[in-house]
């Protein structure tokens, strides 16, 4: 039988957080009086129909959800569960030990899903793998298929014992975390118990297993944390809230060896630096926020308020990703933010949400707003394809057509959360504090909220963010006193975010009116915000008028990797410029001056309808013998960042140059460039690196294509060169790819070349014996020789892979 919990309850717990709620625990009504001095109007109160999200929010739901609902049957994961309950044999089992979340993603998303409309297919599908992850528990309230279903041999990253795991590796609370997040959406969603009373039997067993004088492990994957606090808030119990700062307490206490990859190096109250795996450390800034909301733990805000800093003037991209490097998925140095090679992974960008939002609701600072709103439109949304069924995991600043969405990824974490984030955009939009009204986000939608002071219904109408134009009506049953407090943008008060990591090219003041039934108003600004205090009627209309003029955005000195460059910026959206849109596919070697005049235009059937730039700037191209560049004018259009990528692979570049020695010019006419390219791998767009003419800084530059021969070791392969003619040759230059110490390539342990006499391959007579280097060119001179095609063979490591930046031919 179902127990359900009241609508208005229902209302006060969605999703998110209440200062003071109301709780649900057997039966019981329990007080709870500490929480987050802000809290959310939750999205199930907010209802969008804008021409920009609520399409997005629909496919979410009528495309992206079932698709990936199709996938987790079709790869396994709920087979996973299946084998757990004995249904199944444990054979084949899926990739990662985390992909029973992606199970637990998707029913979270369903469940807000279903808050704003309802879809009984969707809830029944649910219903039924809720049934089959019931059957998967075991009886002590256990939750963990790769261990369960007792293969034949574990997983490498699970111990034989529980909980015993690697740190680095373990995700089996991070598992728990997602369970508890989804139980408690589906719950406040249907009122239906059945993941709830699955996820209180887990939570239990970790209550009994983990605390002082217990295990005493910390989730190698943070987001339990998180989890345990929206279950303390649906059940009122204390012990789940103690557990939660219990987990953030251990790391770093010196019993266990930490690491800064997953920030266990030091207790989490002394780390004042974003260090580690991005998603990881997002989510446990994130978790320490809830708890020190519910606990009043001030120690915990001071270490988040410190990060918080270090990121935005720092470590954050313009498009708001965090994470500058693939090497463990994590934050990089300070200013180092490369942009080919940008990580930048979807899932950060969500935690990234979730954290601001947090800091918000601390503080009422509108410059977490601001980070928020920059993640939403561009390194957030950039995740997935217009179609709804392809995705990005990395959300790199450029690339030379080596990046493509793709329709899956075997670790599927950013495509699950996509389907769970989504539906929750609304949320986001007002917040409120007694008798204070935030307005953070615009978009068309209508709001019923219910102050101390009595029930308001507010109406926004708005073409953000391709128009600056903000409307809010605000409907009252009766006069009534409140304060509205409307956020004026950091980027439309010349500052593009907190701090000084960028800043607009053009700082000039600006004049932001607002009327009030008509008539313009002076008004004070409060953390930026707009206050109006005033006694309010039904009919009352304030009309905001944001700058909408294009900005090009400068980086701080600091970020070599931007410097001569600059980027479009309109609005909270950052643009690039793609192949498809530009002069033979090609956008590296671009460059527009810093006082191009820019003209707009909204291409109605351009990529779902965009806005696009478009500006005069020049193409350029190598020649031989000379230093000087070939240049071509031409007109350079620009596209929102977000959209990128929805027409196949191409070249994309964020950051322009205005100086010619910051762009990639065009190959000039050599040999090589001439050359037909092959090898022992293929893969056309790394076979096109060979013969680019791009200069790698170091054997490690990931900032441009690359051939590897990665996960292979100790084998013997091959490149070859297929000139257009008879050629005489006498020298062969080749830049080896080495990521060393912590990637998986290295120098070669050999290599020799050979050319083609006839049918047969001739070793060349060097002049000097073969010795590979590192982060230089590997010269070999060789007797000249006549030729038609030129191959090098080559030995890799006994236990690495080998990877080639460039190969030139003289």
């Amino acid at each position: 039988m179902k127990k359900k919990i009241s609508n208005s309850t229902s209302i006060i717990l969605a999703y998110n957080f209440m200062a003071v709620c109301t709780l649900f625990s057997a039966g019981k009504i329990i007080a709870q009086n500490r929480d987050y001095p802000i809290q959310p109007v939750t999205f199930n109160r907010v209802h969008v129909h804008d021409d920009f999200w609520a399409p997005r929010i629909a496919n979410n739901v009528d495309i992206t959800i079932p698709y990936v609902l199709q996938k987790c049957r079709e790869t396994g994961r709920v087979d996973n569960f299946l084998k757990a309950a004995g249904k199944k044999p444990a054979t084949n089992i899926s990739e990662y030990p985390f992909d029973d979340t992606d199970i637990y993603k998707v029913i979270e998303g369903v469940s807000y899903a279903l808050q704003v409309k309802p879809n009984p297919s969707l809830e029944r599908s649910i219903d039924t793998l809720i049934g089959i992850i019931g059957e998967a528990q075991e009886q002590d309230g256990y939750l963990y298929t790769f261990r369960t279903m007792k293969p034949e041999k574990l997983h490498p990253w699970i111990s034989p014992k529980r909980w015993e795991n690697d740190p680095k590796l373990s995700h089996e609370l991070y598992n728990c975390g997602h369970l508890y997040e989804a139980a408690v959406a589906h719950f406040l969603s249907t009122g239906k118990r059945s993941l709830l009373d699955i996820a209180i039997k887990n939570a239990d067993l970790l209550v009994k297993d983990f605390g002082p004088q217990k295990a005493a492990y910390f989730p190698g994957h943070q987001v339990v944390e998180m989890g345990l606090a929206r279950m303390y808030r649906v059940t009122g119990k204390q012990a789940y809230l103690d557990l939660a700062k219990y987990f953030l307490d251990i790391r770093g206490n010196g019993k266990i060896r930490g690491s800064e990859y997953n920030q266990s190096q030091k207790p989490v109250t002394d780390q004042h630096e974003a260090v580690g795996h991005a998603v990881r450390a997002a989510y446990m800034y994130t978790g320490m926020a809830d708890v020190a909301a519910l606990t009043g733990d001030v120690s915990y805000i001071k270490a988040i308020d410190d990060i918080w800093s270090d990121v935005v003037n720092k470590k954050m991209y313009l498009t708001g990703g965090i994470g500058a490097t693939g090497a463990g998925e994590a934050f990089g140095a300070a200013y180092q933010l490369p942009n080919m090679s940008a990580y930048a992974e979807t899932c950060a960008s969500i935690a990234n949400v979730y954290w601001n939002n947090r800091m918000f609701l601390l503080h009422g600072d509108a410059s977490y707003i601001d980070v928020m709103e920059r993640v939403l439109y561009n390194g957030l949304l950039s995740g997935v394809s217009q179609s709804g069924t392809k995705f990005f995991y990395p959300n790199p600043l450029a690339s030379m057509g080596q990046h493509q969405r793709s329709a899956w990824f075997g670790c599927a974490c950013c495509i699950s959360n996509m389907t769970r984030f989504m539906p929750s955009v609304p949320g986001y939009v007002y917040a409120q504090n007694a008798n204070n009204l935030y307005v953070n986000l615009f978009m068309t939608n209508q709001a019923d909220i219910t102050l101390p002071a009595g029930k308001i219904t507010i109406s926004q109408e708005t073409a953000y963010p391709w128009q600056g134009n903000v409307k809010l009506k605000v409907a009252v049953e009766k006069k009534m006193p409140f304060t509205l407090r409307m956020r004026i943008p950091g980027w439309a008060r010349q500052q593009p975010v907190p701090g000084d990591l960028y800043r607009f090219a053009d700082n000039r003041e600006v004049k932001i009116p607002i009327r009030i039934n008509g008539k313009e108003v002076t008004y004070t600004i409060e953390k930026g915000y707009a206050v109006f205090n005033r006694t309010w009627s039904k009919g009352d209309v304030v009309e905001m008028d944001l700058p909408m003029e294009v900005e090009k955005v400068l980086a701080n000195e600091k970020v070599k990797d931007d410097q001569g460059r600059f980027a479009f910026q309109k609005g909270p959206i950052v643009y690039c410029l793609e192949g498809p849109d530009n002069k033979d596919g090609a956008v590296q070697n671009i460059v527009m001056s810093q006082q191009t005049v820019v003209k707009e235009n909204f291409e109605k059937q351009l990529l779902n309808g965009v806005l696009v730039l478009t500006g005069d700037g020049s193409a350029t191209r190598r020649q031989l013998s000379s230093n000087d560049l070939l240049k071509t004018d031409l007109q350079a259009k620009a596209i929102p960042y977000y959209s990128w990528s929805n027409r196949g692979p191409s070249e994309m570049v964020v950051w322009i140059p205005f100086v010619e020695s910051a762009a990639r010019p065009r190959p000039a006419a050599t040999i090589a460039s001439k050359s037909k390219v092959s090898a022992s791998i293929n893969n056309q767009r790394m076979l096109a690196s060979l013969n680019d003419q791009f200069e790698p800084a170091t054997s490690e530059d990931k900032s441009a294509l690359y051939l590897h021969w990665w996960p292979k070791k100790d084998t013997d392969e091959w490149i070859q060169y297929d000139f257009d003619g008879e050629q005489t040759v006498s020298e062969s230059s080749v830049y080896w790819y080495d990521d060393g110490p912590f990637g998986g390539c290295r120098i070669p342990a050999s290599a020799k070349l050979l050319y083609k006499e006839g049918d047969n391959w001739v070793p060349v007579k060097n002049l000097e014996p073969y010795a590979p280097v590192k982060d230089k060119y590997d010269v070999v001179k060789f007797e000249p020789i006549k030729t038609k095609a030129l191959r090098m063979e080559i030995k890799l490591p006994k236990n690495y892979a080998t990877g080639v930046h460039e190969w030139i031919v003289k």
